[in-house]
Order: structure tokens, then sequence, then C-alpha cells
């Protein structure tokens, strides 16, 4: 086996130029794969990190079938004392409890209809960037004060600043009427028009009073530490209510449906990209491959002559092609994983991208995410494709007979 590795190590070197011409091609291939996979890896983060933690975070407690019809009656009871029991028991703070109500908002000139939300002013920090989005004002600070905070958006339509009144008109769950008045303290700006002109929030100790809720919410909110730990937080939290069939536990992924998609639609279009660059590449390597075959035909058939068999002449172009394709996918890794670094530490920008992102609620910049999987996934893929493209040159040489080999020039 020695020497079948020194021997294809030495064939693969007859040719430099050539050789390294198509380590070449990999390598670029290969650290162009390693950044843009990490790049559109950062981006799903940053995605995902920020829509969830403006409203929905990782997971929510919810009534059955809530989640699709979002009726008052759909209640969690005892919000609260639910939310406080699982800080206590899962040692997390980062979980609060809401209430949810559709009612109209009416200045002194204009009403709009809007989303209301009754949230815990001490714990809902913890679990959204709402209140660290306060533009004018203040945030919310008691659980029972008579006040709320609104989108800038909504504000304007309203026509109303810090200080002024907002009277609310809705029902409870029961169908009752609804109403009160609340001080406007604080005005937020999340960069999403349809969060700032549609949301307002005020204390649930409030919403409660105001929609009749009698201790009641509709969600309680929960933010793993990191989103690859959601999953083990959401069995956890589903062992903990395994008591309670009235109660289910929500995932990301089932609250934010359209987020996931437009992920999956954003992969399947990159795979079509990635597909052609890897293409490209095995069509390098088989052209090489080729060539060396069809330029050794006289010296393997003058080898096949004194005995040896057409299926090892076959792995030993196969070896050859893997110890480029292995020189390739490590070089390529490695220089894909230095060139990336650069991006995490520093980020990824472009003209127009700001505007394109603040869609999306993201920042400006990209941060790459450079993990194993990001570094190898593009390089053992385009190793599998190098294999795959040498593998026409290696058949050919079972259809070589020795004779007609060694009258080749």
């Amino acid at each position: 086996m020695n020497i079948v590795l020194r021997l294809a190590w030495r064939n693969l070197w007859r040719h430099s130029r050539r050789t390294w011409l198509t380590i070449g091609a990999m390598v670029f291939s290969n650290t162009l794969l390693v950044f843009m996979i990490s790049l559109q890896f950062g981006m799903y983060g940053l995605m995902i990190n920020n829509t969830l933690q403006v409203f929905s975070g990782h997971m929510q407690i919810q009534a059955p079938g809530y989640k699709d019809d979002q009726k008052m009656r759909q209640v969690v009871h005892d919000v609260q004392p639910l939310a406080a029991r699982l800080r206590s028991e899962l040692g997390s703070d980062t979980i609060a409890a809401r209430g949810w109500a559709f009612g109209l908002a009416s200045s002194a000139e204009r009403s709009y209809g809007i989303g209301i939300y009754g949230v815990e002013p001490a714990h809902e920090p913890q679990v959204s960037n709402i209140p660290g989005l306060i533009e004018q004002g203040r945030y919310l600070e008691g659980n029972d004060a008579a006040e709320i905070v609104i989108g800038a958006t909504l504000a304007r339509n309203l026509r109303i600043g810090v200080g002024d009144e907002l009277t609310l008109l809705g029902s409870g769950p029961d169908g009752s009427f609804a109403a009160a008045v609340v001080d406007v303290v604080g005005i937020f700006d999340s960069g999403v028009k349809e969060i700032d002109r549609n949301i307002a929030e005020m204390p649930l100790g409030t919403f409660q009073d105001v929609f009749y809720m009698d201790g009641a919410g509709h969600q309680v909110v929960l933010l793993a530490p990191e989103l690859d730990q959601a999953a083990l937080l959401q069995s956890r939290v589903e062992g903990l209510l395994a008591g309670d069939d009235g109660l289910v536990v929500e995932g990301w992924d089932a609250l934010q449906p359209g987020l996931k998609q437009a992920i999956q639609a954003d992969i399947s279009s990159a795979f079509f990209m990635y597909g052609i660059l890897v293409i490209l590449v095995a069509f390098s390597v088989l052209n090489t491959q080729l060539m060396s075959v069809l330029e050794r035909t006289h010296e393997f058939g003058i080898v096949m002559a004194l005995g040896l068999k057409p299926g090892r002449l076959g792995r030993l172009v196969m070896l050859e092609t893997a110890m480029m394709g292995l020189i390739g996918m490590f070089l390529g890794a490695l220089a894909g994983a230095l060139f990336t670094t650069w991006f995490t530490v520093n980020g990824f920008s472009y003209p127009g991208m700001e505007e394109m992102v603040a869609n999306f609620n993201l920042p400006g910049r990209v941060y790459p995410r450079v993990t194993l999987l990001t570094m190898f996934a593009g390089p053992l893929v385009v190793f599998v494709f190098t294999l795959a493209a040498a593998a026409y040159p290696a058949l050919r040489l079972q259809r070589l007979h020795p004779v007609a080999a060694m009258r080749t020039n």
C-alpha cells in the first residue's frame, strides 16, 4: 500500500502546474462556499433572534387553538403565578406573562384599531426588545398603572405624544364592553412600520382590569439562552406542564411559520447556486484526470501487459484524485475560515444593504457564523463530487486493451 501511495503522489505532480490549477479552483470554490454558508447562517441567526425578540420568544404557553384563532376567551388562567412558577423551577428570568386584545385606540382627533398587549413591566425587557426601543418618554413601570406605550407610527397617526391621554375601547372574554383612559408614557420605534403602527403595550394588571380577565392572560413567553437550546427548554417546559391538559407549548417555528418558510426558500435558492459552483469544479477535475489518463495510455498498456489488472489502475486514478481533493478541501476550509473570521469581527455589508435588511428588523451589518458545519459542509460536498468526477476516467481503464494501449503515442 505504501508503494501505491508513493506512486499516486508521484503521478499527481508529474504536471505540477495543471495539478495546482485544479487544486486552486477547488480552494477558491471551497473558500467561497465557507464564506457564503457562514454568512447565510449568520443572517438566519440574526433574522430569527431579532424577529423572536420582538414578541414571539422562542416558545409560548397558550390555550389549545389560540395560535390559530387568537380569541379572547382562549385564556391561560392565573397566568402571572404560572410565569412566576416557571421562573422559579427553570431558574430563568427570561419568562414573562402577557395578555392580548384587539381594541380601538382614540385620541382627540383620530381613532385606529390596534393590538393591545398586557405585559409584566418587570419581566418584559428580558423577553422582548421593545422596552429598549423607547424613543421618547419611558417604558412601563407599575403593574397596575393606567399607562401605555405605543409605536412611533401610531403616535403620528393619532397625532399624540408623551403625556397625552388615549381612550381604549374593546370587549372582554365574555363579550362585555371594556373601556379605559390611559396616559401615553412612552413611544417606541422598532424600525418596522407594521409593528410601530399596530402595537401598544400596557401593564398586565391594568389590562386584566380593563378587559375583565380575572387574573388570566393569553401567553407565557419564554426565551432560551441560545436558539440551539430552545428545543431542550421546550421539552423541559412540556414536562413541567404534563399535568395540565388545558395548555400547549408552541415553538418558534409554529409561532412564526412565515419566517421558517422564508429561510427554507432562501436555502433552496442558495443550494442551487452552490450546486452550480460545485459542478464547475467537478468538471475541472474531470478534465484534469481525463487528460492524465489519456497521456498515460501507453504506460498503462505496458503495465497491463505485465499482468497489472485494470481495476488496480482505476483505484490508482481514484487515489490520485482523492489526494488532490483532500489538499483542496483542507486548504480551502482553512482559507475560508481565516477569510470569514475577519468578517465575524468587522461585519459584512454592501451598498444598499441597510435599506434591504431594515424590512426584517436587522442591523446594517451581518456577522458570519463560523462553525465546523459551515467550515466543512461545502468542502466535503466538493470532495465527494471530485471523486465522482474521477469515476469516468477510472472506468475507461476497464475497457483498455494492452495491445491497443501500447500502440498509442
